[in-house]
């Protein structure tokens, strides 16, 4: 069965509105990102070394926007919804404003999903995203000039009738240089341009029941999308000593060929935004990096993200009753493109996603999910240095492996 979950939506045709309102072909710069969502939003600015800057948008639940290494001419790497955002207005099931950082919770379908109502049918018209990780806005509590820390309290009721009260607290904080190399335990990079961020996600019960397996359990959800290109190659590591399936890749059907190749360790993804389709890796299989290299901009992503190997435990998306609902996967990429023949894509984008385990939480228990988002461009050398240590991808067989 296709699993229906993520943007596989749009291909019935309920989300137009992303479609019909895609960005224009001609690239903004991150200058114009910016005086664009401050016009519209609430946006902030965090500012780096260096030129180095990332937009954050507390209304759109403390969402990163874009980033950019180069304030005053560069461009920005998040992918944003122009035509939506300048309405000012919300539409049903979901609105896909964009951002290279958002934050969401899980599972999206099965019977402890949170995006369908008590006995509801699995189908587009009774699928709704929740308010608290769509359109709620949530409270600034505290700002530098290098980081915003949001909340919001909110309560959720599952497929099953299960009631979850939530708190959630998100700080997203620029990263330096000598950050990433810690992070990533890369040396000096010389010639290259960078900007980074990490976002601290947490999630706390303050209801007076557990999640546990009988009432459902919930996971972080973090999802970037970003622009795509011709050029651009996903770069997920999987583990080679790993168990079972390496890769999912049967969400909308099954990945041509063309498109997903899995070789020496490394499951490589067509990141072109111009054909609707995902894979995953399950937590046997994936390690605590994914990336993408584009190289019609020169620029190399890394997502570094909180994975225990030792959880098994995963909230299952699929849209049906399910036998397993605690078998999702880990890591995931979406790669957009028109949701039929002939129709618009809804961006297009792709996607880099990370998801915390299935939390296993009493009243007042906590579990906290980071996610650092590094960009690099500059001379090629450098980069594929870079690539080969955090990745193990050499970014020449990288950029040829879809031509």
């Amino acid at each position: 069965m296709v699993q229906l979950t993520g943007w596989n939506r749009a291909a019935l045709g309920v989300v137009v509105l992303g479609a019909a309102m895609a960005v224009s072909a001609k690239e903004k710069s991150f200058a114009e990102d910016v005086a664009f969502l401050k016009k519209h939003t609430n946006a902030t600015v965090l500012k780096g070394e260096g030129g180095a800057a990332v937009v954050v948008i507390p209304q759109y639940q403390c969402r990163v926007m874009t980033s950019t290494a180069d304030a005053a001419s560069g461009e920005g790497a998040g992918w944003i919804n122009y035509k939506l955002i300048q309405t000012g207005k919300t539409v049903p099931h979901i609105n896909v404003f964009g951002g290279e950082d958002r934050f969401w919770l899980g599972p999206e379908g099965g019977q402890f999903s949170i995006f369908f109502k008590n006995l509801s049918v699995f189908d587009l018209a009774h699928w709704q995203t929740p308010a608290p990780i769509d359109t709620d806005a949530y409270k600034v509590v505290n700002k530098t000039t290098d980081s915003i820390t949001c909340s919001h309290q909110f309560r959720l009721v599952n497929y099953s009738g299960s009631l979850f009260q939530i708190n959630v607290n998100r700080q997203v904080k620029v990263m330096s240089m000598q950050d990433a190399r810690t992070a990533l335990g890369i040396g000096d990079m010389p010639g290259i341009k960078y900007v980074g961020f990490q976002t601290k996600n947490t999630v706390t019960n303050v209801g007076s029941t557990m999640w546990d397996k009988l009432s459902g359990m919930l996971s972080i959800w973090i999802l970037g999308m970003y622009k795509p290109s011709d050029q651009t190659t996903v770069i997920a590591p999987y583990n080679t000593a790993g168990s079972g399936n390496i890769v999912n890749d049967t969400y909308f059907g099954k990945v041509p060929a063309n498109r997903l190749k899995v070789q020496d360790g490394l499951v490589l993804f067509s990141g072109d935004g111009k054909m609707r389709t995902k894979i995953g890796l399950p937590p046997s299989r994936a390690k605590d990096v994914v990336g993408s290299y584009d190289a019609s901009r020169n620029m190399l992503t890394i997502v570094k993200y909180t994975f225990d190997a030792s959880a098994s435990d995963y909230v299952n998306s699929m849209w049906e009753l399910q036998d397993n609902p605690f078998g999702g996967d880990v890591v995931n990429s979406y790669n957009d493109g028109p949701p039929s023949p002939g129709a618009k894509p809804l961006g297009p984008f792709y996607e880099l996603e990370t998801s915390s385990p299935a939390m296993n939480l009493g009243p007042g228990g906590s579990h906290t999910h980071y996610s650092q988002t590094f960009h690099f461009s500059g001379p090629r050398e450098e980069l594929d240095k870079i690539s080969k240590k955090v990745l193990g991808a050499e970014l020449d067989m990288v950029a040829t492996t879809f031509k």
